[in-house]
């Protein structure tokens, strides 16, 4: 895949396809330790130990509409070739919760690429299911919840293409913000 976004998408399919109800995703770039972290989390239906040892096994998976799983595989090579890791925890009926890991400056970690659109385009498809974004860079920190923009909108869904588009550039504004304010 050409960058994390893409990724990120292949994961919190897994989390939908497990029953999730609530996503609760991360994205934490600490230039000051050189580390980029994603973290998905979610209130799925989990894995047992034995499945979760399975997970870096591409002819894995617990659909049933394909025979392959290839994300988290793909995945984790990703983050190993940038000198990084992928950790999975999980409980049956509790959920679980993907960490991936990378050196930030190293040179064959793929970019974010469009996290906010990627974002949107999860919530506005998944109207039953509630996010959680949270953006951190060099310890600051922006939020969006799904939750408190149901509230706010009302009636209107989030589906709608003119809130999808404002939500979208005021995670980018926002996110774009906390990498100025560094240097400011």
């Amino acid at each position: 895949m050409n960058d994390l976004a893409l990724h990120l998408l292949d994961i919190v399919q897994n989390s939908l396809s497990a029953g999730a109800t609530l996503i609760t995703i991360i994205v934490n770039e600490d230039l000051l330790k050189n580390k980029l972290c994603i973290k998905v989390k979610d209130n799925g239906r989990g894995m047992t130990e034995e499945q979760v040892k399975k997970l870096s096994d591409p002819f894995f998976t617990s659909r049933t509409t394909r025979r392959v799983g290839l994300g988290v595989p793909l995945l984790r090579q990703t983050a190993e070739q940038s000198g990084g890791r992928l950790k999975v925890t999980s409980q049956p009926g509790e959920g679980t919760t993907l960490e991936v890991h990378f050196q930030h400056d190293h040179i064959d970690r793929p970019p974010l690429g469009d996290i906010a659109n990627a974002v949107v385009l999860m919530m506005s498809a998944n109207p039953l299911v509630d996010f959680k974004y949270t953006y951190t860079y060099n310890g600051k920190s922006y939020e969006v919840d799904t939750v408190e923009l149901k509230e706010v909108l009302g009636d209107t869904p989030l589906s709608d293409l003119h809130i999808m588009g404002m939500i979208e550039e005021m995670i980018k504004t926002n996110q774009t913000d906390l990498k100025v304010c560094q240097f400011e």
